[in-house]
């Protein structure tokens, strides 16, 4: 378990070390906390190619002293060919979640890597921020029991993927723990960058041979798809609790069903943490939030709600005052999987970073090009076929479970925090700032304490509510009693997500916690 750190000059938490590293040594040589985020998600690209990497989607929330936050989306954009129609010919009724057809939306990760260092100019070049991807894809990562578990249990799956096995099963076989990977073609696409700039991926040569080879795979998208691309810089979604101002990224995420949930919860009067009222309370919060998310989240162009309308007073008492004390609401709604990492940053002169990467599921499509080693998301998978407010279109933003949340509070901090986790991402967020906010708890012993979930994610098929084994078993069966349908999990179960938090002190002193459900490290100084 790794302790929270404390400092004055930085802090960094990821789900993976190697980022960890990369990211606090950007920090002590005197860069920004966009700087270093920029860095470390080079890195665990290079390190962690089950959950994210450039073939995939980012989001940030940017904080900055005396300025209102900044939101960029990296919501891919469907490609010019991907019609229902199209899908329709081929004789598919749902948009596939692996090979060619699954990959249909630019990755806008890079993008937004370009977007943040734009808005927010540092000191270092690309050079200097990528060189420890650079470096760890060249020598090679050491391969964790999670990546491991992971690359064993899609290897069959993935297989005959075009490109999967060439890049991640070298000779043939998935990985185990303490293995070296090497990313050769990873190494070279980052190199790439470095000489050309990050438009590259998007209106260069980096494009054009993306652009063949997806077209060569028979995927939708081509290279006048990447060139049309850029993130998109906003304000973020916002609502004031008693404790202070919660933000998140707007539709096509679903940030808004954590801040409705959050917000709903601080109207109950609750006092105790991790006790019945607790969980149940934050239980009742999150299915409100679902039900309005799962019926009008979509891409903002076609929504017909404006979600900022959910957060005024008058709605948000109205859902607060729907839940019952002491009985659950039936459950359950369609919910959606996923696979991502959350990291976050601080600095010395007060900015503060909230970012997240994806691929969506384990591997994305798993479609991957050997020469460049990018892998495609597959994020496309949010799209329906049928018509409604997500229904596939050329150019469309799909649903997305990502949503970095940072906060502002009344006495003078600044809390960055989030996870991976699909459906439980919201879950995991509310448990993590009710505990530290509103309860008063360490901000590691949020994280750490035992967790819950309500509803399916990952490889996951019950919609039960889910909670860790170290729960009370009391607690457990006075939930039940009161009518969710519990099922218990193990004590540090993988499906709760990999959290992480940094808060700034008005102070000056800075605070970081990582999961311990995770290969991360946090680190302030």
């Amino acid at each position: 378990m790794l302790e929270t750190a404390l400092g004055f000059a930085g802090a960094f938490t990821a789900p993976h070390r190697a980022a960890a590293l990369t990211g606090r040594d950007i920090l002590r040589a005197g860069g920004s906390a966009v700087e270093a985020m920029v860095a470390a998600a080079a890195t665990i690209a290079v390190a962690y190619p089950h959950m994210n990497g450039l073939g995939g989607d980012a989001f940030w929330i940017i904080h900055r002293p005396g300025q209102d936050p900044v939101a960029i989306s990296g919501a891919g954009r469907a490609a010019a060919l991907a019609t229902p129609e199209r899908y329709a010919e081929r004789g598919i009724s749902t948009i596939p979640a692996r090979g060619p057809d699954a990959a249909l939306v630019v990755p806008g990760a890079v993008a937004t890597w370009q977007a943040a260092l734009a808005l927010a100019p540092g000191r270092f070049s690309l050079a200097d921020l990528l060189a420890d991807a650079i470096a760890l894809a060249k020598a090679g990562v050491a391969v964790t029991p999670l990546l491991a578990r992971t690359s064993q249990a899609k290897a069959a799956e993935l297989a005959g993927v075009t490109g999967f096995s060439a890049v991640h099963q070298p000779g043939g076989k998935p990985h185990h723990a303490g293995d070296r990977f090497v990313q050769s073609g990873l190494a070279a696409t980052l190199e790439q960058l470095v000489q050309a700039g990050l438009d590259d991926f998007y209106r260069g040569d980096l494009a054009a041979t993306h652009g063949a080879f997806l077209a060569q795979a028979d995927s939708p998208l081509r290279a006048s798809d990447f060139a049309s691309y850029r993130a998109e810089t906003g304000a973020p979604l916002g609502v004031t609790t008693s404790a202070g101002t919660i933000y998140n990224i707007p539709p096509p995420t679903q940030g808004i069903a954590t801040l409705i949930a959050l917000a709903t919860f601080d109207r109950l009067g609750i006092t105790e943490a991790d006790g019945f009222a607790h969980i149940h309370g934050m239980v009742e919060a999150t299915k409100r939030a679902y039900s309005l998310r799962n019926r009008h989240v979509a891409d903002p162009d076609f929504m017909s709600v404006d979600p900022q309308s959910w957060l005024s007073g008058a709605a948000l008492d109205a859902l607060a005052a729907g839940i019952h004390p002491s009985r659950a609401t039936p459950w359950p709604e369609p919910s959606s999987p996923g696979d991502t990492i959350w990291m976050g940053a601080a600095d010395k002169d007060g900015n503060v970073v909230s970012f997240i990467q994806s691929l969506y599921w384990e591997y994305g499509s798993g479609l991957t090009c050997p020469a460049t080693g990018i892998t495609f998301e597959n994020r496309g998978a949010g799209f329906s076929l049928r018509p409604g407010p997500n229904q596939l279109a050329p150019g469309k933003r799909p649903f997305h479970t990502l949503n970095p949340g940072m906060a502002r509070l009344k006495d003078g901090r600044v809390l960055a925090f989030g996870t991976q986790g699909g459906e439980g991402q919201p879950q995991t967020m509310t448990a993590l700032y009710s505990r530290y906010v509103q309860f008063g708890q360490g901000l590691q012993a949020a994280i750490t304490a035992p967790r819950w979930l309500l509803g399916t994610t990952w490889a996951d098929t019950t919609t039960t509510l889910k909670l860790e084994s170290r729960f009370d078993p009391a607690l457990v069966q006075s939930l039940a009693d009161a009518g969710h349908v519990t099922e218990t999990v193990g004590a540090f179960d993988p499906m709760m997500g990999n959290a992480g938090a940094v808060v700034h002190h008005g102070t000056g002193l800075m605070e970081a916690a990582t999961d311990p459900r995770s290969d991360g490290d946090a680190i302030a100084f």
